[in-house]
């Protein structure tokens, strides 16, 4: 069984959040909060609130309450970008320079099953 918990429009720029989720992709659900919380980035808050929404997804999803968050595994975490906002800030003999700022969308899927490799 799987659950999927998204985080839109986080204002940090993909590329940035792509690294934190190098390190867990493909770990258990426990390794992956630990090493999250120990983590400096400021994108490691999100991401590891959004495991706890795809934990929270997966408890919810049966009424039996017969499931266990123990053995979950992260099978696919990635992100998107998302819409950038467009600035100005004054430069140097009267012009203009661009800022952007840049979002993403985090998306997280859990499963039970151990993904098996080749």
């Amino acid at each position: 069984m799987e659950s999927i918990a998204k985080s839109n429009f986080f204002n940090q720029s993909a590329k940035k959040v792509r690294k934190e989720l190098e390190f867990i992709r493909g770990k258990q659900v426990d390794v992956a909060l630990n090493t999250l919380q120990f983590a400096p980035q400021k994108a490691t808050t999100v991401i590891e609130k959004t495991i706890q929404s795809a934990i929270a997804n997966y408890l919810q999803a049966d009424e039996t309450n017969e499931l266990n968050a123990d053995g979950l595994f992260i099978k696919e975490a990635f992100v998107n970008e998302g819409p950038t906002q467009k600035r100005f800030r004054p430069a140097s003999m009267g012009r203009a320079s661009r800022i952007r700022k840049r979002s993403s969308h985090i998306t997280i899927i859990l499963t039970d099953e151990k993904k098996k490799r080749k």
